[in-house]
């Protein structure tokens, strides 16, 4: 008997009957699946404002679900238990919600760094951020979550135009700028908690919550560089990790809650950026991490999107290993409960060229450094040591010259030169390098007349061989009695290293006003010594300038240290008023302006500076002597 085949028109129409069917069954189950889920997808939260639980409502025992990416771009959930609230526990009115985070991958890591602002749902709530965690070496998942309240409180600022926080005169010391720098440098932050928590948290009395720790995604730089840096960093909750960035693509700004973004710090051939997870985005807003990045309050940083490539779990402290992309806005809040952004172009970063020349070849280095008075200074340092040390032209055991400029809007340009001869110190030799330019930076910034907006910096660093350095080991006039307006040779002897001692003369001329009788004193000096004498005595703990073009002016004026100094000094009274100095002023005089100048702003010296020579050394000099000569 044949068989009956269907027809095509019939095979057609029992198939469309049998998809739309299916569609319909299936479009049912999932409707039904998403009406008993406790929490909205954030797909669904994203096309409307999410609703918010106030912490008032958040009771012990309740339920909830985090929201975090642990590779690529998908976002997990991960089952939470609210364990209860501990109040004020980062300062006043600041509450802190514990919970117990629930599941197999964040049981296997811990909570991770970059975990940070984690979005917390309850009954498809929007509960806050995912912010805290116990110390190191503790893997039991439990969190702290910072209240959404408390972080809508962070509102856009417009960023004051002020000056930055007052230094004593602008006019810091090299080595006293580093010690004061590092002195403000904060320590990690840990809040204790009451053993009634901790108990029923299950974990040892004692134990205190600290910042979950930040990602510093760091590329193109040199593990050394960092490491030399990394006390300055990790002090503000950060964590090394490897990672870099890619190309912006076409979907970098497509965000949502709990996606990752990165606050970039330098860009260009090195790379720096902190990531964070997007707690909230509302209009332009975006609100991250659910605690400070530095606590900087109204900032400028660029905003990129973060693109997690894994997460790598450890017994001391788990990390996600993150990407930066392109930028994508502006970060412009940076305080206690979030770091808060706007969506849309990035601010301007400084730009910085570094070049590095050596006999054979050269070497050229782009950076954008972020522009904020605290944190400009230690990223220079950062792009400085890392390009001077860290490509195939570089090499230990040569002596360095520094030159460059500055350019400030509105002001001079801020001129910079100087030597550095290796040492026996077991660090790189670019570190004197590191530390000259970091602390200029620093003074600039630092200033209490007007905030310096620095329009780029320019560097250039070459390689002379050998350890080129010279100590003055004495000095003499050819004759111990003068004459006035006469001129005098003084002899100063120095010694090179590992070389045979050399004699350099320094012609000088005694003023023709000189009194017969005076005593003058010769000084011979490297320029450190002549430097800090100067700031010692012309801008002592009162001194002041009179705004940043007379500190630009000083410091242009600073002495050179491949040169030998000599300074002829007369007793007769200097009365020194801002940046300006009056030798030989009349008694009659300095009684007048005495009386009139206001307290801090002049000074009065018991000797007058009757001139100053120099003589070029191509090495770096140090060293102090002194004679007299008498005017007959």
């Amino acid at each position: 008997m044949p068989s009956v085949q269907p027809s095509v028109s019939s095979l057609t129409k029992q198939a469309g009957i049998r998809s739309r069917f299916f569609s319909f069954f299936f479009a049912g189950l999932l409707a039904a699946i998403g009406s008993l889920s406790p929490v909205p997808p954030l797909r669904a939260a994203q096309q409307r404002q999410p609703e918010i639980m106030p912490l008032s409502q958040v009771k012990p025992g309740m339920k909830g679900i985090a929201y975090t990416i642990f590779a690529g771009d998908t976002v997990e959930p991960m089952d939470l238990v609210v364990i209860g609230i501990l109040p004020n526990l980062i300062g006043p009115k600041q509450d802190i919600i514990l919970v117990e985070l629930r599941g197999a991958k964040v049981e296997h890591s811990g909570v991770v760094a970059g975990m940070s602002g984690s979005p917390v749902y309850i009954d498809g709530k929007l509960v806050g951020a995912l912010s805290l965690k116990f110390g190191s070496f503790v893997k039991e998942p439990l969190g702290g979550v910072t209240p959404i309240e408390q972080m809508l409180e962070v509102h856009p600022e417009p960023m004051k135009a002020g000056a930055p926080p007052p230094s004593a005169d602008g006019t810091t010391d090299l080595s006293d700028a580093v010690e004061q720098s590092v002195a403000e440098i904060p320590s990690p932050k840990q809040y204790p908690v009451p053993s009634e928590w901790t108990q029923r948290a299950g974990i040892g009395s004692g134990a205190a919550m600290m910042q979950i720790e930040t990602p510093l995604i760091f590329s193109g730089v040199k593990p050394e560089v960092f490491n030399h840096f990394a006390g300055q960093l990790t002090a503000y909750g950060m964590v090394a990790a490897p990672g870099g960035t890619t190309a912006p693509q076409s979907d970098d700004a497509k965000i949502k809650a709990g996606d990752m973004v990165g606050m970039v710090l330098v860009n260009g051939d090195l790379s720096l950026a902190a990531s964070c997870t997007i707690t909230l985005i509302t209009g332009d807003r975006v609100y991250v991490c659910g605690h400070p990045l530095f606590g900087l309050g109204s900032v400028e940083m660029p905003m990129a999107r973060g693109r997690v490539l894994a997460t790598l779990s450890s017994a001391q402290d788990s990390t996600k290993i993150v990407n930066a992309g392109g930028v994508i806005g502006t970060v412009t809040e940076d305080r206690t409960t979030a770091v808060m952004g706007r969506m849309g172009a990035g601010p301007k970063m400084i730009p910085m060229e570094l070049t590095v020349v050596t006999p054979t070849q050269e070497r050229n280095f782009h950076f954008g450094l972020m522009n904020n008075p605290k944190i400009t200074p230690l990223l220079v340092g950062i792009a400085t040591m890392n390009g001077l040390t860290g490509n195939t032209v570089y090499g230990e055991g040569t002596t360095l010259r520094l030159t460059g400029e500055i350019q400030i809007a509105g002001h001079s340009p801020v001129m910079i030169e100087n030597m550095f001869a290796p040492t026996d110190v077991f660090v790189p030799d670019g570190t004197q390098v590191t530390a000259i330019v970091q602390n200029i930076f620093f003074r600039i910034f630092s200033n209490p007349y007007e905030a310096a907006k620095i329009d780029r910096v320019s560097l250039r660093v070459e390689s002379l061989p050998e350890r080129r350095s010279a100590t003055i080991e004495s000095a003499w006039a050819e004759k111990s009695e003068v004459q006035p307006g006469e001129e005098l040779n003084i002899k100063v002897l120095l010694r090179p290293y590992r070389g045979a001692p050399f004699i350099q003369e320094v012609p000088i001329r005694i003023p023709p006003q000189a009194a017969r009788g005076t005593t003058l004193r010769i000084q011979v000096s490297d320029s450190d010594q002549l430097n800090r004498a100067s700031r010692a005595f012309t801008f002592g703990p009162q001194g002041r300038l009179s705004g940043l073009e007379q500190l630009i002016t000083l410091l242009n004026r600073e002495r050179r240290n491949n040169r030998v100094y000599v300074t002829l000094l007369q007793p007769t009274p200097t009365l020194l008023v801002e940046d300006k100095e009056l030798p030989n002023a009349p008694a009659s005089q300095i009684n007048i302006l005495d009386q009139r100048r206001s307290a801090g702003n002049s000074l009065l010296l018991r000797e007058s500076m009757a001139g100053e020579w120099s003589a070029p050394l191509n090495r770096v000099v140090t060293g102090l002597y002194s004679l007299t000569v008498t005017v007959k």
